[in-house]
């Protein structure tokens, strides 16, 4: 496809995109709780609450998790599970402004929903590792099942992440599937079309990237995606690939910026309200 058209793809795209991440991620927002859900708290949860667990997936690793709700909220919220870049934590997350900006974007009317961080390692790329470590699978079989006993329904849930975390996102919320994946905004995710292209460390060898590539991923056609990259990104070439393959249009933007925080704060509210659809 030609660059002008991908641009045009991203640009125009995005309502097409956006109307189907509106209706998945509305209807993640708004349904009522079944009966195998929690019960709602009866009293106004914390905004901003932390802990920790030790991780059998990342090979007994204590792992810190954070939870951000809209202030003033009594009922059960679906989770964004938010994945931190390489070299990040749960911390660098919310030190993005997350905590502030969902404060706004739920005040100004969106449907409530909660964002959580959890640390996945310096260089995990939140798949299983030679060494035996997994931070995917400490995502989808600790750390879900964890966030249902605080106040969370993670029957459907949606992924976002930058960098490493932008990576994940996507390998999750496909591994997650269609069912359960309401959507997934990967910001300047760390992408690479081969093994020999990627950056050393992100993957175990060939066989790992073959394992664990995005591209290619059946779900990943199914699910509502938001991509948003810098064009002096050094990812750009490789994310602009990766919507190519999808062949369906994508919400999100190519625009002015590079691979850093301050790119990452400019898409954060637009990010969320696509969330919040």
């Amino acid at each position: 496809m030609p660059d002008v058209t991908r641009r045009t793809l991203l640009r125009y795209g995005a309502g097409a995109a956006t109307g189907a991440a509106a209706y998945a991620l509305g209807t993640l927002l708004n349904a009522e709780p079944s009966e195998a859900e929690p019960a709602p708290p009866t009293s106004v949860a914390p905004t901003y609450l932390t802990g920790s667990f030790v991780s059998a997936a990342r090979g007994g690793v204590p792992t810190n998790w954070i939870i951000a709700r809209p202030p003033r909220q009594t009922g059960t919220l679906r989770p964004v599970i938010a994945l931190h870049g390489m070299g990040g934590n749960a911390i660098g997350v919310m030190n993005l402004g997350i905590p502030d900006e969902l404060a706004r974007v739920v005040g100004a009317g969106a449907p409530p929903f909660a964002v959580v961080s959890v640390d996945g390692g310096d260089n995990s790329y939140w798949h299983r590792r030679a060494s035996g470590e997994d931070a995917g699978a400490m995502v989808l079989s600790e750390l879900l099942p964890m966030l249902a006993t605080q106040g969370l329904d993670t029957s459907r849930v949606a992924f976002m992440g930058w960098s490493m975390g932008g990576y994940g996102a996507l390998l999750l919320g496909a591994r997650l599937g269609a069912g359960r994946t309401a959507g997934i905004c990967a910001v300047s995710p760390a992408l690479w079309s081969s093994y020999w292209l990627a950056d050393q460390g992100a993957f175990d060898g060939p066989e790992d990237w073959a394992n664990n590539s995005v591209f290619g991923q059946p779900a990943l056609t199914e699910i509502p995606i938001r991509i948003d990259c810098g064009t002096s990104d050094r990812f750009y070439a490789a994310a602009a690939q990766f919507i190519d393959q999808l062949h369906r249009p994508v919400a999100g933007s190519f625009s002015p910026g590079g691979h850093d925080v301050s790119f990452w704060r400019r898409q954060l509210p637009d990010e969320l309200n696509w969330m919040a659809s």
